[in-house]
């Protein structure tokens, strides 16, 4: 006799300690200590695996752009259609996981991803190329949740902040270690031994996911047609706003004119899925709790503090990508990097508190500043060895900021479910658009300066001046025993002065973009040391009339 299916949407019966925190979230039942530790293990692995494959792509643009034989405006779009996809998805994600529950929805996108990698193996050209970090992108924001529910398995109830923290910060890690090994990985295959190894690492999460399954959870049948009609609306206007933001500055943003097109497209879109939003009566965005005082405020720091950390990849690793360094060359700064995130990591976990979580985020902006300015003293001379304390101490505040900035604003979430896909689409985005914002603010700056820097240059290169003309027969000399022309001597020893002056004039630029970035940090300090000051007196003023009034 066949007995009767359980209804998949019922409700469970749950003891205390185990009961979801959130619609859509595992339970969390007593675990072994051995399988406490395969929960922890499986959790990073798979955090990394969300996020280490563009990190590698990333980190090899220039040796995949002679490997497709693209343009570098062309080859940009690589990391931008990651974006467009990941910032997308978390307004579907989140009403996946409550409706279809997490077994479909790990699953289902870790198959999704092994199989597009695979048949890109097959393929060699840029469009499936696109597909493939389409497909990433959606996956990893799949996986990014999926990290933090194996974090909470891993840790006991009163450790499950530090579960947060290492969930939420782990795929981190992926950048720095990108630039550790990706090389190797070019030497076996070119570009295929960078997909190989993503293809490896997915089916290993696969296979773990598969092995050691997350606790069921509550289900619920959540989704209505109206969500899908936001999604169309918002996930091409966030596309395009991510293409414009990634290619901007590239193809400059007033030459190209579908930079404008597609931002004026973007803004209608995107202003559109919000109006619908804010009139509907059980909207997907809560539009009222996103435009509150304190989710505007927590949105613009970390936006804020996102544009900052552009410094690491923009700034000083632009910089000596510029000098012609290649990964194999950085691997010293990478360790400092990676170190400064562990740090950060760790320390975040011993000391994250609940009622504190606005010192750790002010602590992190104070290094941040020390950084910026450490590399603005940078000089023609200055290498990776000579920025490994800077870039520890922005790793370090990468990491330590990230986990006391969402949890500020979780409080929300707890006290009201529905605001789960808002939050998750607001963190989102702060942490995506922020990374794309910074890099357009911080790549702008530094072009516009060195166009200011090589004019004011320019202006002192004349026979006139003495130090040009011994400056000049410097080069003739070395260049006189390689060129008998002496017409063609006295061209390439103004040209070499040339390559220097633009070099100069480079430097001068990347300090000035570094003294910027510092600067956004202190006034970011500086507001939320005024706000925190402010709600301060009010509270004293409010509690010395309440005791005047008694």
């Amino acid at each position: 006799m066949r007995l009767p299916e359980r209804d998949p949407y019922a409700p469970r019966e749950w003891q205390p300690h185990e009961k979801p925190a959130l619609l859509g979230s595992p339970s969390t039942p007593e675990h072994s200590t051995p399988k406490r530790i395969a929960y922890g293990v499986v959790g990073l692995l798979v955090c990394l695996t969300g996020a280490l494959g563009n990190a590698v792509v990333t980190a090899n643009l220039q040796n995949l752009q002679g490997t497709f034989g693209a343009w570098s405006t062309e080859i940009a779009w690589l990391p931008a259609v990651y974006v467009m996809t990941n910032i997308s998805i978390n307004l579907l994600l989140v009403k996946f996981r409550q409706q279809y529950g997490l077994r479909a929805f790990t699953e289902g996108f870790l198959v999704l991803y092994v199989l597009v990698t695979f048949f890109h193996l097959f393929v060699n050209d840029l469009s499936s190329a696109l597909m493939v970090r389409a497909a990433h992108g959606m996956v990893a924001a799949a996986l990014s949740s999926l990290g933090i529910y194996y974090q909470i398995q891993a840790w006991p109830a009163k450790h499950r902040l530090k579960a947060l923290t290492i969930g939420i910060t782990g795929s981190s890690l992926a950048i720095p270690l990108a630039r550790l090994f990706s090389t190797e990985l070019l030497q076996l295959d070119e570009w295929r031994g960078l997909y190989f190894f993503e293809l490896g690492l997915a089916l290993i999460s696969l296979a773990c996911v598969i092995a050691l399954k997350l606790p069921p959870g509550d289900r619920r049948k959540v989704f209505e047609k109206k969500d899908f009609i936001t999604f169309f609306l918002m996930a091409p206007g966030m596309a395009l706003l991510c293409a414009v933001l990634s290619l901007g500055r590239l193809d400059w943003w007033f030459e190209a004119p579908w930079i404008g097109w597609s931002l004026a497209l973007s803004l209608v879109l995107i202003v559109a899925a919000i109006v619908f939003e804010h009139n509907r009566t059980n909207p997907l965005l809560n539009t009222r709790w996103l435009s509150s005082g304190s989710i505007v405020r927590l949105g613009l720091i970390m936006l804020l503090i996102r544009i900052v950390l552009a410094e690491q990849n923009t700034g000083v690793i632009g910089w000596l990508q510029y000098v012609g360094l290649q990964n194999e060359q950085m691997t010293h700064l990478a360790w400092s990097i990676f170190a400064g995130i562990v740090c950060g990591i760790v320390t975040s976990c011993l000391t994250i508190k609940p009622t504190k979580l606005a010192w750790p985020i002010i602590t992190s902006l104070a290094l941040m500043i020390v950084a910026s300015l450490l590399d603005s003293q940078s000089n023609n001379l200055t290498r990776p060895d000579q920025l490994m304390v800077s870039q520890f101490l922005l790793g370090f505040g990468s990491a330590f900021f990230l986990a006391p900035a969402m949890l500020a604003a979780i409080g929300g979430v707890i006290a009201d479910p529905r605001n789960l896909v808002s939050f998750s689409v607001m963190f989102g985005m702060s942490q995506n658009l922020g990374g794309l914002l910074g890099s357009a603010i911080l790549g702008t700056f530094q072009t516009w300066r060195e166009k200011y820097h090589s004019s004011l240059l320019a202006d002192q290169l004349t026979t006139l001046n003495p130090l040009v003309n011994e400056r000049i027969q410097l080069y003739t000399q070395m260049y006189k025993s390689l060129i008998g022309d002496s017409a063609l001597l006295g061209t390439q020893a103004i040209t070499q002065l040339q390559t220097v002056t633009a070099l100069e004039a480079n430097i001068l630029a990347y300090n000035d973009t570094y003294l910027l970035t510092a600067s956004i940090a202190a006034a970011t300090l500086v507001w939320i040391l005024w706000r925190l000051l402010r709600l301060r007196i009010t509270a004293r003023l409010a509690l010395k009339n309440a005791t005047g009034n008694k």
